[in-house]
């Protein structure tokens, strides 16, 4: 069994990790903020003299939406502190230990194929663009200290994660998260069910317990490697909307699209042929099974319940 340790573990991605992990056996150990500042020159002084066998770096500031265009300056402070006290920690009292990190795929250039190749070649989009490149920097980072000093390493790069117990602290909502409510909210109390967009844009999902399985597996054999975690296959906005409108009993007809309003990038659907030859048995749920669940859980959880906020 292993001692693990987790950044980020209160978090919806991080509370399936950590279930997992205590599940498998090991021991854990994922402080909230509150007792791991990350931004705090002392934030590890609790653990010092631990040693660790795994290090899972989930902590990121950011939220869904519009967020990144409104508080760009603090994403770039905020972030280069998380990353740079993990990089610095992890160099200096656990370089036994292996760092995975979890990347975005908001770091690809819209231009050039969404594949590892190109993490950190090209612009993003510029809405995007100030998460984009700490992300990239900490993988740089990764980099920089396995060439000096020798230490394990992996990145991660998810699509958009979906899948009962997500966030209900009030922030805003990933897009599937955001329809689902908007949709349930528009046949429970009638409301205008508006989609921001004209419909067309594509995205990607990865159920979170697909992302957990096929990343502890990935964790235990590949080091130093970036490695795109998603299924391989997009959908338009108006397809989520169809399925989600056919579980819940609403008219599809009735969803008012604002193509004036932010969208981010039409497109993002990542390229999986290198996990696929990491693990040539990648069998991810598929959407038409994963998704009703889902809605039966927002529904059950009360966050449908909440007004909707912008998608």
């Amino acid at each position: 069994m292993k001692r693990i340790f987790i950044t980020g573990g209160s978090g919806f991605l991080g509370r399936h990790l950590v279930a997992r992990l205590e599940g498998a056996g090991h021991t854990v150990v994922a402080p909230a903020s509150r007792e791991c500042n990350l931004q705090r020159a002392d934030c590890f002084a609790p653990w010092r003299g631990e040693k660790f066998d795994v290090l899972w770096h989930l902590a990121a500031w950011t939220q869904a939406g519009d967020f990144c265009l409104r508080h760009p300056g603090e994403q770039w402070l905020h972030n280069q502190q998380l990353n740079t006290s993990v990089l610095a920690w992890w160099a200096a009292e656990q370089a036994q230990a292996k760092l995975v990190t979890i990347g975005t795929s908001c770091a690809y250039a819209p231009d050039l194929p969404l594949r590892e190749e190109h993490y950190l070649e090209g612009q993003p989009i510029d809405s995007l663009l100030t998460y984009a490149m700490t992300k990239r920097m900490l993988c740089l980072g990764l980099r920089a200290l396995e060439k000096q000093y020798g230490l394990r390493h992996l990145t991660l790069v998810p699509s958009t994660l979906y899948g009962p117990g997500y966030h209900t602290d009030g922030r805003q909502l990933h897009f599937i998260f955001d329809l689902i409510r908007k949709i349930i909210r528009g046949r429970t109390h009638g409301e205008p069910v508006v989609l921001w967009g004209d419909g067309t844009q594509r995205r990607e999902l990865i159920h979170v317990d697909d992302f957990v399985g096929t990343a502890l597996r990935l964790a235990d054999g590949v080091d130093n490697e970036t490695v795109n975690l998603g299924c391989g296959t997009e959908h338009p906005i108006r397809e989520f909307a169809a399925l989600i409108c056919a579980h819940v009993g609403y008219d599809p007809a009735k969803i008012i699209y604002d193509a004036g309003r932010y969208v981010g990038a039409k497109s993002k659907c990542l390229e999986i042929g290198k996990l696929r030859r990491l693990l040539p048995d990648f069998a991810p749920l598929p959407l038409e099974r994963g998704l009703p669940a889902v809605i039966d859980w927002m529904r059950a959880s009360g966050l449908a319940a909440a007004p909707s906020t912008p998608q």
